[in-house]
């Protein structure tokens, strides 16, 4: 989890100012953490408590109100609305990675996932999005390979991973839906060295940049080892206690 959150961190200043390089300075006075940190957070905080998903998320709105929510998500919870919305957003994607530490199998894991997601993106791509981002922490946290990785994404929820970053960055556009920004996310991924060129790869496309590079970071974060202690040193002080407290008592109970 706390690579979704570095990389959500690093992202931050270049959602508003993109580039089309790997190369830049990691921080920022203007770095932060956004919804993409808040949300990974009150799943999170679902997982560990069992509470209700909606009040839960809601909660949280309530609580860091100004971290750049969707305006439908956001009205959605300011509203105290009940029912889904059929999005396609990639904000199922980025919430979801706490999803593959709690779940035992990957069955189970698809499941929490899609309930995860379906309380407000509802909609076929919503779910693939988050399902496919969870499978995917999933299989690299149980010793799985990239090749693996991708090809089980793409048979299972019709990704294609076989372009190249290359290919993809002239001309990508900032895109919110899961199916413009999930692949490319994973892509990003798998085409890096390590937890910090992944961050990099997802920035680098000039897109959704926090939620791009929170999607790389949780696939990356099992996958190499962790996240490097100079960056978490950057990381930390930029988040508030509850949130601290909330990814250490998660990682306490389901990483160890």
């Amino acid at each position: 989890m706390w690579g979704a959150i570095a990389g959500d961190v690093i992202g931050s200043y270049f959602e508003q100012v993109p580039t089309k390089s790997t190369q830049f300075y990691l921080f920022r006075e203007e770095s932060t953490f956004t919804d993409d940190t808040v949300l990974t957070v009150a799943v999170a905080d679902w997982l560990l408590h069992d509470t209700d998903l909606v009040s839960t998320l809601q909660r949280y709105v309530r609580r860091y109100p100004d971290a750049g929510y969707g305006h439908t998500f956001l009205t959605w919870a300011q509203f105290r609305q009940r029912m889904p919305y059929q999005s396609w957003g990639n904000g199922s994607a980025m919430r979801v990675s706490p999803v593959a530490y709690a779940a035992e199998t990957l069955a189970d894991c698809l499941y929490l996932a899609k309930k995860s997601a379906e309380v407000t993106h509802n909609h076929q791509q919503g779910i693939y999005g988050a399902q496919a981002t969870a499978a995917c922490v999933f299989l690299a946290r149980t010793g799985k390979s990239k090749s693996e990785m991708r090809d089980y994404v793409e048979n299972k929820f019709q990704y294609d991973l076989q372009r190249t970053l290359e290919e993809i960055r002239p001309h990508y556009v900032f895109d919110v839906s899961c199916q413009g920004s999930v692949p490319e996310s994973i892509i990003a991924f798998l085409e890096s060295t390590d937890f910090e060129s992944a961050i990099r790869n997802a920035i680098s496309l000039g897109g959704d940049a926090d939620t791009m590079a929170c999607i790389a970071g949780a696939i990356a974060e099992p996958f190499y080892g962790g996240v490097p202690e100079e960056m978490m040193n950057q990381v930390l002080p930029l988040l508030d206690d509850r949130i601290r407290e909330t990814v250490n008592e998660f990682h306490n109970r389901f990483i160890g």
